[in-house]
């Protein structure tokens, strides 16, 4: 029997393809936000992590 009967037979097994993309929409509109909200010295400080002692 092949995977795709597996997933035939789950009732709602639709839905789930829909929920990981708004899950993966979701994450990168944060994303972008937090990016953009983010204050321009903490941005300078974060950059400069690897070459601090």
């Amino acid at each position: 029997m092949k995977f795709i009967n597996y997933l035939k037979t789950i009732d709602g097994v639709s839905v789930f393809p829909m929920v990981a993309l708004i899950m993966f929409f979701a994450f990168f509109v944060t994303l972008l936000v937090v990016v953009f909200k983010a204050d321009k010295q903490t941005l300078d400080k974060i950059k400069n992590i690897p070459f601090d002692n």
